[in-house]
């Protein structure tokens, strides 16, 4: 383990977690905030723990292997969010600093669970900093610096494996840090178009920013209590399709900037998400038609919540939990699926599903012709033995962690329909759930334990469970080879 690698790194993440902290402090010089102060601290703090680490920790050797990508990953988005968390507690507008860090952790990881039950009460400089952290994780906190500094190796491609979601990831170009860069462009300018848009069909500025943030991250941190229930269906429409745009893989965008628009149209998860959706959409509709007062509001009610759940943003117009049995058990489905790979949103990928879906349908047919030799191919391309077994070995963790959290919250005092929905909504980083963490309820009544567990989940999710697993496991930091 190249532990100084691994030191320095942290320290240039958190120089630049700094850099981002001077944000909220021009928001609140503009708003004059009495936050202004919590920030300040805060950007002081950070700079005290980055500067040793980047001045006494600069390795020799720079090499990252996969084993120090894992840890650099999952030690990062613990140590953004624990300095991440302090503005709110500083501030006094989230004095426990465990559920502080339940709200900064939910924001970088683009969850948008929280614990807050009067969001329209906090100042503009927290709103700003608390939806901004899910702009800086919805592309990947690693990948941002990778995109930003020179100081990293081309071999850090491990640490976008390690941090990027989907069973697949591979470089655009030859370079890690150009596909980083690559990456970020595509991000920034389809950021700045949604915020645009928003602003000409009438939403306020600050609004606008705060909702694009939520939308770009599908996180689903806003303003008001009634998320976006309150504003125009133009606006509600508008964020709607920004959220299944983010939900597409960022890969296929940059094929259609290279012109290969017949290549990225080919992708069989962008048809398998996409068609998903409109069947989600229109079944819903019919399901919940008689509630509303027309069919188009139904449609629009349907298309948010079909595309807030697919791409785990966590926005919402209307209250499902107030649904048909049939429509909420559909978007509980849909909160395991999840969007496309390589994407923002969380879940466990739609390719993930098509790998195991073929994975199964191959196993049935040896069963019927052992002798028969089939080949699985995605878009083209042969998929071999290991990516099809760690698959299935993700399924099976996964499985696995999501019944240990769901076991763990039972303990509570909430009943089963709620823990089991939260523990969904956490692990996929979905945000809401059903009953009690409904769109119109929160997550402030659970206890300490259970707020720590589920901070854990959504950090085991965000980050796909392995890289966190690795990083605390012994053997990882065992001189043995």
């Amino acid at each position: 383990m190249n532990k100084k690698m691994v030191l320095y790194t942290l320290g240039k993440i958190i120089w630049v977690e700094a850099a981002l902290l001077l944000l909220p402090v021009v928001v609140c010089l503009l708003y004059s905030n009495d936050s202004l102060f919590s920030f300040a601290v805060t950007l002081v703090t950070a700079v005290a723990v980055a500067a040793p680490l980047t001045i006494f920790c600069k390795p020799q050797n720079k090499v990252i292997y996969s084993k120090e990508g894992f840890v650099i990953v999952s030690l990062a988005w613990i140590v953004m969010s624990l300095i991440g968390a302090l503005p709110f507690v500083i501030s006094g507008e989230i004095p426990s600093f465990i559920d502080a860090f339940f709200e900064t952790v939910s924001g970088f990881t683009t969850t948008g669970a929280s614990i807050i039950e009067n969001v329209e009460a906090m100042s503009e400089g927290i709103l700003f900093w608390r939806s901004f952290t899910h702009w800086i994780g919805g592309m990947g906190v690693l990948v941002f610096v990778m995109a930003l500094t020179a100081g990293l190796p081309d071999r850090s491609i491990h640490i976008m494996r390690a941090e990027m979601p989907g069973p697949i990831v591979d470089k655009l170009v030859p370079k890690a840090r150009e596909t980083a860069k690559i990456l970020y462009l595509i991000y920034i300018c389809m950021t700045v178009a949604e915020i645009i848009i928003l602003v000409i069909c009438k939403m306020p500025l600050f609004e606008a920013l705060v909702h694009t943030f939520g939308t770009a991250g599908t996180g689903g941190f806003g303003v008001k209590a009634d998320s976006i229930a309150g504003y125009s269906p133009v606006i509600q429409w508008v964020i709607t399709v920004f959220m299944f745009l983010f939900g597409i893989n960022f890969n296929l965008y940059y094929l259609i900037l290279l012109r290969r628009i017949k290549s990225a149209f080919k992708s069989s998860e962008l048809w398998v998400y996409a068609g998903v959706g409109v069947v989600s959409c229109i079944a819903i509709t019919f399901n919940i038609s008689e509630m509303y007062g027309s069919f188009s509001e139904a449609l629009r009610h349907s298309a948010f919540q079909v595309s807030t759940v697919m791409t785990t943003t966590g926005y919402a117009t209307a209250d499902f939990n107030m649904w048909p049995g049939f429509s909420k058990t559909l978007l509980l489905i849909l909160m395991f699926m999840g969007a496309c790979a390589g994407s923002t949103a969380g879940g466990l990928k739609v390719s993930r599903v098509i790998i195991l879906a073929k994975g199964i349908r191959r196993e049935l047919t040896r069963l019927l012709h052992p002798r028969s030799v089939k080949t699985l191919k995605l878009d083209g391309k042969r998929l071999d033995e290991q990516t099809l077994s760690t698959t299935a070995l993700y399924f099976t963790v996964y499985a696995a962690c999501l019944v240990a959290v769901w076991f763990i919250l039972s303990m509570d005092k909430y009943d089963t329909e709620t823990n089991f929905s939260a523990a969904i909504a956490c692990f996929n980083n979905i945000g809401p759930g059903i009953g009690i963490v409904g769109p119109a309820g929160n997550y402030s009544g659970y206890s300490v334990i259970s707020k720590i567990v589920l901070s854990v989940a959504m950090l085991l999710g965000r980050l796909e469970i392995f890289p966190m697993l690795l990083c605390f496991s012994p053997a990882t930091w065992s001189k043995k080879k």
